[in-house]
């Protein structure tokens, strides 16, 4: 009888270590990939954070080359000599004048496209998006030589109106597709109570829909300036004279024959170049928010 008792025991004492061991062993399990996805992002952000701790110092040594390292003392030499109208103003004004007007461009063509893909169901739509996407794929370089004939044809090389419009025309596949995403969002039944009360399409689209969809306007708007804005090669092509050359363009004056490179007025420039995308990215994302309020429509 003393038997059945002894053998009780025995069971719980060794089954209490097993466990103990296998939460052990999960829980290690569990720490191991949070390690390594903490190493992989630290490496991908030391891959930013050089080049960037470059860019900054560079700027505040009056003799900084190619390599990173602390100036012997911080000076505003670089910023002093581009500070002029031909080396940073101007090009920053063409370069503004360029995006802008190319993604205010872009994203009025764009709603009047999506318009009809997003409220009207035809054979034609799928037909058509598919070839907007086609757009999207062809590269730039690929018909550089044709348009650069037509410009020469229709004497509209070096113009900053023709290079706009051309710039907005190369962006707009994208934006078509984002910005019909971004309709699809809007409820049709705001607009059948603007009909109702005999608004026009027309009237209900810009009274109606367009304020709904103002901050996917905003992406919109953002995606086709950065991408203007970062565009060296049309500009190159299309605009010769440096009094209509944008900043992508007049970088190349801080290279030098013989391979000399003026490296801390290029970090100053570069660092002038980026903030007008810096600042509207913050204005747009402060006056537009960050998701459609469309609630009290829906309510009313």
């Amino acid at each position: 009888m003393s038997v059945p008792v002894s053998s009780t025991p025995t069971k719980t004492t060794t089954a209490a270590p097993l466990t103990g061991g296998s939460r052990s062993s999960r829980g290690a399990r569990r720490g191991s990939p949070s390690w390594t996805a903490s190493a992989v992002l630290a490496l991908i952000a030391l891959c930013f954070v050089v080049p960037l701790s470059w860019l900054v110092l560079a700027s505040f040594d009056a003799e900084a080359t190619y390599e990173t390292a602390l100036p012997a003392s911080f000076s505003l030499a670089n910023f002093t000599a581009i500070l002029t109208p031909e080396q940073t103003f101007l090009p920053l004004w063409n370069s503004v004048i360029l995006s802008a007007g190319s993604a205010a461009i872009t994203v009025i063509a764009a709603v009047l496209a999506a318009y009809p893909l997003s409220r009207f169901n035809t054979r034609f739509n799928r037909p058509f998006l598919y070839t907007v996407l086609f757009g999207t794929c062809l590269p730039i370089t690929a018909i550089m030589v044709p348009v650069y004939s037509l410009f020469v044809q229709l004497n509209m090389l070096d113009s900053l109106a023709a290079t706009t419009f051309f710039m907005a025309a190369t962006s707009l596949p994208m934006a078509i597709w984002m910005t019909k995403n971004f309709m699809d969002s809007v409820p049709v039944s705001l607009e059948e109570a603007a009909w109702v009360d005999g608004a026009s399409a027309m009237k209900a689209l810009w009274h109606i829909v367009v304020p709904l969809m103002r901050p996917g306007l905003g992406v919109v708007f953002i995606f086709v300036f950065i991408q203007a804005w970062g565009n060296f090669f049309v500009p190159f092509i299309l605009l010769f004279s440096q009094e209509n050359q944008p900043a992508a363009v007049s970088i190349f004056r801080f290279f030098g024959q013989f391979g000399t490179v003026a490296y801390g007025q290029l970090a100053a420039f570069s660092i002038l170049y980026a903030l007008p995308v810096i600042v509207l990215y913050v204005l747009v994302s402060r006056v537009f928010g960050g998701s459609f309020a469309m609630s009290g429509a829906l309510k009313g």
